[in-house]
Formats: structure tokens, sequence, C-alpha cells
């Protein structure tokens, strides 16, 4: 079965040379699925564009492949905004083996927040106009990543938790399924106490979420 490990030598080569010809804005990621979900970079060039290095998280939308919500094919050009509020255009690569199941990623992300504060008639060669932006959570540990996906459905959900009923918090419980967020090793400790609930509960409310579609629509 293909790894990322036995490819990693020609994905570093691959990488290296596509921040090579974009330059220091232009950060390019390897993560290894096959570790744990807070430490699957293992090639970063680059990677002052988000704050990362070797060793840290994928984003949320790798939990999201993982955990079957999206379809798994690769996103290109999209939108994203750091924690700074720098803009980067992004593209997602997705590796998969033999038998098509998800090994990991290569992900560029290019930092065009000057480009886009330049005048208008570059705006029309980047063409961002059209894009829509897609929420992205680039955590350098997976406590603020879960941070982030708790934050995410809570403001789907609109209310906090003490101001939830079963409804909205069976609601928000789907959500972070779908996200992936229980793929995160304590996850369920972490929500259980956000919630103010047993883990009885969460599992009990866990069952009924997963016939769901965590949107509520």
């Amino acid at each position: 079965m293909q790894t990322v490990s036995a490819m990693l030598p020609m994905l570093t080569e691959l990488a290296q040379g596509i921040a090579a010809q974009f330059g220091e804005r232009c950060e390019v990621v390897i993560h290894d699925w096959s570790r744990p979900y807070d430490s699957t970079i293992v090639f970063i060039a680059n990677g002052q564009v988000t704050g990362r290095k070797v060793g840290d998280p994928g984003t949320n939308l790798g939990l999201e492949v993982m955990r079957g919500t999206s379809e798994g094919g690769h996103r290109q050009n999209y939108v994203t905004r750091t924690k700074d509020g720098r803009l980067l255009r992004s593209t997602s690569i997705y590796l998969k083996d033999d038998e098509g199941q998800g090994i990991g990623a290569l992900c560029i992300n290019l930092d065009i927040s000057e480009l886009m504060a330049a005048e208008k008639a570059l705006q029309g060669l980047i063409g961002l106009q059209e894009l829509p932006p897609v929420r992205e959570s680039f955590a350098s540990n997976v406590s603020d990543l879960l941070d982030s996906l708790i934050q995410e459905a809570e403001d789907a959900v609109g209310c906090p938790p003490a101001l939830m009923g079963r409804e909205d918090r069976i609601r928000f419980i789907a959500l972070l399924d779908r996200k992936g967020a229980f793929l995160i090793k304590k996850a369920g400790e972490k929500v259980c106490a956000y919630l103010g609930i047993s883990k009885y509960t969460l599992y009990s409310d866990l069952e009924e979420a997963k016939g769901s579609d965590g949107d509520g629509a």
C-alpha cells in the first residue's frame, strides 16, 4: 500500500520546487494522515506564511476529508484568511493510495495580501472577485483547531451553550461531527466541558446527531 512516507522524497522535491518558483510568500505543506492529527505536517516550506512548522496539525478541511464529509476531490484556487488577517490563495491536493483512500495532502498557500492592496489593475490579474471565501483554520495545535471548530458550530447554531435547548445541542454536535472534530484525540472531553454535559449524554446525542445533516436545513 502506498504511503506518504514512501513518497516523501519525491513530494519534498516537488514542494521545494513550487516554493522556489513563487518565493517566500508561498507556503507549501505536506501532510501525512497516518500520523496523529496533532502532528500531520511532515514537511513545510516558508512556514512563516501561516506560522506553522513540522509536527503541527492539519486544518479543518483535512478533517472533513478524513471524516468523509467532503468528497475528497482536490480544492483549487480558494481564498482563506490567517488569524492576523492576511489573505491567502490556496490549493489542496489530496493524496490517495492504490485503493483510493486518502493518505495525506500537498497544500499551497500563497500570501496575496500585498497584491490585494495594489491598484484595481492588479485585481483583474488576481481574479478574486468571483472566488467565494473558505473558512480554514491554520492552527499550530489541535486544541486551537478544536476551539475554532467549536466556535464555528456555535456561530451556526446562533446561541451559547447556556441558551441551547436539546435540539440546539444536537445540531451543535452534528455540526462538529460533520467537520471531523471527534477525530481529534480527547475532543469529547473538551466538548463535554464546553456544553456542561456528561460523556453519556454526549454519546447519546452524537448517535442521534448522526441521523441529522447538521445544517438544520
